[in-house]
């Protein structure tokens, strides 16, 4: 088996954000307490269940907000990690974080504890935009973020960007993309922002209160950002992710190409020998249920052949390096274009596809709209 990726949920935030509809809880000392008991459980429980130390190439933990919890805290998961499976030489290991849980003494105790990465929730450059998302920091506490992770020997940082809100003018996320870069991050991710109707913004689209930022705007927003940021030198390698040459994110990467990762925590997903499964979403049920002696699963799909080509086609269309048809061919016994000869075919013709020599990738007109064209092949 090759070395895996491993997610880590921390299902905790110190207040959730108008948009978020993210498994997250607010943060108690006896909750987390209970998680960090229950957590430690499932990952001797996985490890055992796995034989051996298992391989880990990359380690993630996300949320929530993993800085809810304090040093020591996060510090004693890597490690438990370490003493339960193989932690490669080199592994990158990331940890979200949002600006408002951050300063110089946890960043520096991270750093020790061999955290090499950092994702900061940065959203937006404006205040009004960010008191509107429901963040619960300012821009000018991203700044002292990032200037603290750097004292504390980062060298690896990624901020997370939105676009895309109710109201936003193109001049707003153009001043976010240009604060961004003057942090000099090795990383930006830019997202559309999704409303979900159980969640204060969503319902308060639905009373009427805003309007939907309309797609045409979105949609130039988009293509402002990546033309923006691969002007300064980022490469656009995934829809929503920009790096510096070499700073790609190695454990998303894992999600695109149909590499495993195991995830552990409330709501986590694993992929992992032609099977996808999901742990269950409540705290206390999946803390009783680890109790218990019983890894935590709430369901489980075993993938057929056919379930498997598909996902490697459209996730594989996320990189914007494309598919290799070959690859896929030497992986599967099938070229996808005889597969998906139709689907293709109408995709090409619609400018939405090309095939540039082995690789078969999203044009610039279907990155806006990539989804219509990962929906032809599920």
């Amino acid at each position: 088996m090759s070395a895996l990726g491993l997610y880590i949920h921390v299902p905790f935030c110190r207040r959730k954000c108008n948009y978020c509809d993210f498994v997250s809880y607010p943060y108690d000392a006896a909750a987390a307490s209970r998680y960090l008991q229950a957590l430690a459980q499932e990952i001797r429980l996985r490890a055992a269940r796995l034989g051996g130390k298992a391989a880990i190439g990359s380690i993630y933990l996300g949320g929530g907000t993993p800085t809810c919890l304090d040093a020591s805290m996060l510090a004693g998961i890597v490690n438990l990690i370490a003493r339960y499976f193989n932690v490669l030489p080199g592994a990158e290991i990331t940890v979200e974080a949002n600006p408002e849980t951050l300063n110089p003494e946890l960043l520096r105790a991270l750093h020790l504890a061999g955290v090499n990465r950092l994702s900061i929730g940065m959203q937006a450059a404006n205040d009004p935009e960010l008191r509107f998302l429901g963040r619960g920091h300012t821009f000018r506490r991203v700044v002292e973020a990032v200037e603290w992770a750097r004292g504390a020997g980062f060298t690896n940082l990624n901020l997370d960007l939105i676009f895309g809100l109710p109201g936003q003018r193109l001049k707003d996320w153009e001043k976010t993309l240009k604060e961004a870069l003057a942090l000099g991050p090795e990383h930006i991710s830019a997202y559309d922002l999704e409303i979900h109707p159980e969640t204060p913004l969503g319902r308060a689209v639905a009373a009427g209160a805003y309007a939907c930022c309309p797609e045409e705007e979105a949609r130039e927003m988009y293509l402002m950002a990546i033309d923006c940021l691969t002007a300064a030198g980022y490469r656009h390698y995934e829809i929503s992710n920009f790096a510096l040459p070499g700073r790609e994110c190695q454990h998303n990467r894992l999600y695109w190409v149909g590499e495993p990762y195991l995830g552990l925590g409330p709501a986590a997903h694993s992929y992992l020998e032609h099977r996808r499964w999901a742990n269950v979403a409540a705290l206390q049920e999946y803390c009783d249920l680890v109790a218990g002696g019983k890894l935590p699963v709430a369901e489980e799909h075993a993938l057929t052949p056919a379930e498997e080509m598909s996902e490697a086609l459209f996730l594989g269309l996320r990189l914007t390096a494309g598919v290799s048809l070959s690859s896929f061919a030497a992986r599967f016994g099938h070229r996808p274009e005889v597969v998906y000869s139709r689907e293709i075919s109408r995709l090409v013709a619609q400018g939405l596809l090309c095939r540039e020599g082995d690789l078969l990738r999203l044009t610039r007109t279907a990155l806006p709209v990539a989804n219509v064209v990962f929906a032809a092949f599920v």
